[in-house]
């Protein structure tokens, strides 16, 4: 049976990096999705409402395709925490990340176009931060400068220096895109990694 064409909603540079991974042919189509948490909205159920949407949008314009979609949200003391705004504002993430537990939430849609069968889930990852002083933080975001990452940190980058440890079964899930569980959706799909 000849593999249907796989597709990623993202315009993510880093979800593309991490589905290359798996060896397998696709393509980046950017979906068109509002991103706006709703009111009262988890952060557990927003990013699973926002990867099935991403999914959803660009699998109505390709009918055969399988269709990836994912999102992420960083929640740091209680709140969501998205890119920073500047430098200062990626200080005070920073500040506010120190000696601390941040976790990442990441949601995973796998939507059939065909038949319309969608699987989604969030996969849970957490850094824990080592104390940062102000030269540390200030030194990490000249040298790396994760401007446009979440929760100011490049963890495939220099960011790695800034932590203690990792807790969570699947470290694609930090940069965006879980490949376990993708892994998993992908063979239910009769999409064979090896």
């Amino acid at each position: 049976m000849p593999q249907r064409e796989l597709i990623l909603a993202s315009s993510s540079v880093f979800r593309r990096e991490l589905l290359q991974r798996l060896q397998l042919p696709f393509r980046a189509i950017a979906p068109e999705v509002d991103e706006q948490p709703l009111a009262h909205e988890l952060p557990q159920a927003l990013v699973e409402r926002l990867a099935v949407a991403k999914a959803n949008a660009v699998a109505r314009l390709h009918p055969t395709a399988l269709v990836i979609g994912s999102d992420q949200v960083v929640v740091q003391n209680g709140r969501i925490v998205g890119k920073p705004a500047g430098h200062e504002a990626a200080v005070q993430q920073l500040r506010e990340a120190s000696g601390r537990r941040v976790v990442l939430h990441t949601g995973l849609a796998v939507i059939d176009a065909a038949s319309g069968r969608t699987q989604s889930e969030v996969v849970p990852f957490a850094t824990v931060f080592r104390r940062l002083s102000d030269e540390e933080i200030e030194c990490y975001l000249r040298k790396d400068k994760p401007y446009n990452c979440a929760g100011s940190l490049r963890s495939e980058g220099l960011g790695i220096a800034l932590l203690e440890r990792f807790e969570g079964d699947d470290p694609t899930a930090l940069i965006g895109l879980p490949l376990i569980a993708l892994r998993r959706m992908l063979e239910n799909e009769a999409v064979r990694i090896l």
